[in-house]
């Protein structure tokens, strides 16, 4: 057998438990790349009460048979393969009412007639979803299947305009929903959305208000959505339609869906909030109900499987700056100044990296994804006396889920089942003014936390522009039969993955990437071990 299982099924607490033991000891399974161990994780968001949400364990590979290879491209495939509609339904395809010569939807029977115009995408277009070859398993950040680093092609589909749809335009009702926390760009997303949907001929969009709870609160009602309600929302952050954590039931918001005649649904949100979109596609294949399911995934944390980046993460990098910066200026105009700037990543630090890396004014980061120890003669804080006794002055950045083994763990969590963090900035504070006292140094400590300040901005240039083609192809890929799948971009490529796929696990930083090398080479920091 090459494959223990093709697609194995388990309950999120068991893989949240087992995942976590995994990563933790990586290092010993020497056959399996850091990326498979990850993709046992499994991160639970769900306060979201939706159920039916499973993740899915890849298969491990037994690189004994010697065919194993194709076996493991022909399940990659089958993975990979996107929802469709027609896989439930009994349904036709009709031409394209999309074509950007006419500007307008074209109002022929017969769709589409530009025979001459290439914008369309064809359904067997792909993408590369890895594009190094490693020679050896301990090239930095190898991720490889078999200990010889086999070369494996992995496709994955093209996004855009199809030349064939399967919905009448004027007939499809379709509605937009925000969820989770705030993000640069949800408004930019949104309004995109809604023009795409114009240009194809719907005439009929609405907004469901504050994420699931609007399918179900009496309280709540739809917010009617056109061109001109939406045109210049995206000159403000937040998000238009509100948004909230946690969720009704599945069953209870397909009831809602279909009592409102809802076509399709287009869903922004982290992993927990498409696992809740998953679940509500499964439930609607269920009841074989012709509803595309469309994610577009939103986290600034950057923590999405398998995608580049994530839109508002380029937004909160930038503005990370103007608090780092603050920290440099005010650790270098005190005497012995030590600045501290927590930002947000709960389980991932690409936004602490990142900064860092952008900013070139930490000296220490900090992530979830390295362990380190305070105390020692190589810990943070006695690095941090010697870059005072030879700087004058140094800055840390943490991200917000490091280091809470130091912390009180708390019971506590937020309505989307997260567990409640412990402030590790504010730890880290008391903990320098404690340090440099025992050691009769005197010392002059800020700490920044900017962290509604940065999700809370509109998005800047690069965000906007991700975020404008995420809402075109979601629209494209609804009106192209998919359902269960969201948009992304992967090696520079707009394309679509199965949602199973981009909540196996989180996306986290590779301590042995070349990124994060250069983050230490940037700081200068040492191991904290």
């Amino acid at each position: 057998m090459a494959f223990a299982s093709s697609v194995t099924r388990v309950d999120f607490v068991n893989i949240q438990q087992h995942g976590a033991l995994l990563h933790a000891n990586r290092h010993r399974f020497p056959n399996f790349s850091s990326l498979n161990l990850r993709k046992l994780e499994r991160k639970i968001r769900a306060g979201s009460q939706i159920t039916n949400a499973r993740r899915v364990v890849e298969p491990e590979v037994d690189i004994n048979d010697p065919e194993w290879k194709k076996h493991f491209q022909e399940d990659f495939d089958k993975r990979f393969n996107l929802p469709h509609l027609k896989n439930i339904l009994d349904i036709k395809p009709r031409l394209t009412t999309f074509s950007l010569k006419s500007r307008r939807p074209i109002d022929e029977d017969n769709g589409a007639k530009n025979e001459d115009w290439n914008g369309y995408v064809d359904d067997d277009d792909r993408a590369l979803l890895k594009v190094i070859k490693f020679a050896s398993p301990t090239s930095a950040g190898a991720e490889y299947i078999d200990p010889d680093c086999s070369w494996v092609e992995q496709w994955v589909h093209r996004a855009g305009p199809r030349k064939q749809i399967y919905f009448e335009p004027r007939e499809v009702k379709a509605a937009i929903v925000t969820c989770g926390g705030l993000c640069p760009g949800l408004n930019d997303v949104i309004r995109q959305i809604v023009l795409t949907l114009e240009i194809y001929g719907v005439k009929n969009i609405v907004g469901i208000p504050y994420g699931y709870h609007g399918f179900t609160d009496p309280l709540l009602s739809e917010v009617p959505l056109s061109c001109q309600a939406v045109q210049n929302i995206n000159l403000a952050g937040g998000s238009f339609l509100g948004v909230s954590r946690g969720s009704p039931t599945t069953s209870d918001i397909v009831d809602s869906i279909q009592a409102k005649g809802i076509d399709m649904l287009f869903v922004l949100g982290g992993d927990g909030t498409h696992a809740g979109a998953l679940a509500i596609h499964n439930e609607c294949c269920k009841r074989k109900l012709k509803v595309s399911v469309v994610g577009v995934p939103k986290t600034i944390d950057n923590d999405v499987l398998l995608m580049d980046k994530t839109f508002g993460f380029d937004t909160a990098v930038e503005e990370a700056q103007r608090a780092i910066n603050s920290a440099y200026i005010e650790a270098r105009s005190a005497y012995h100044g030590i600045g501290v700037v927590k930002l947000m990543g709960r389980s991932s630090g690409f936004i602490a990296m990142h900064a860092s890396l952008s900013s070139g004014q930490i000296d220490i980061c900090l992530i979830p994804e390295v362990p380190f120890k305070l105390e020692g003669p190589n810990g943070v804080l006695k690095h941090l006396e010697y870059l005072i006794k030879t700087k004058g002055n140094a800055v840390i950045c943490v991200a917000e889920g490091a280091g809470q083994e130091y912390l009180t763990k708390s019971n506590a969590k937020d309505a989307s089942g997260n567990v409640v963090l412990s402030d590790i900035g504010v730890h880290i504070q008391h903990q320098i003014k404690r340090y440099f006292k025992g050691a009769g140094i005197p010392s002059d400590v800020k700490y920044i936390d900017p962290t509604y300040m940065i999700r809370a901005c509109r998005a800047n240039a690069s965000d906007a522009i991700l975020c404008t083609v995420l809402g075109q192809n979601a629209v494209h890929g609804a009106f192209a039969g998919f359902s269960g799948i969201t948009t992304g971009i992967c090696n520079t490529h707009f394309v679509y993955f199965p949602i199973t796929e981009v909540i196996a696990s989180t996306r986290r930083v590779d301590s042995n990437s070349r990124m994060w090398h250069r983050c230490l080479t940037s700081t200068g920091q040492p191991d904290f071990d």
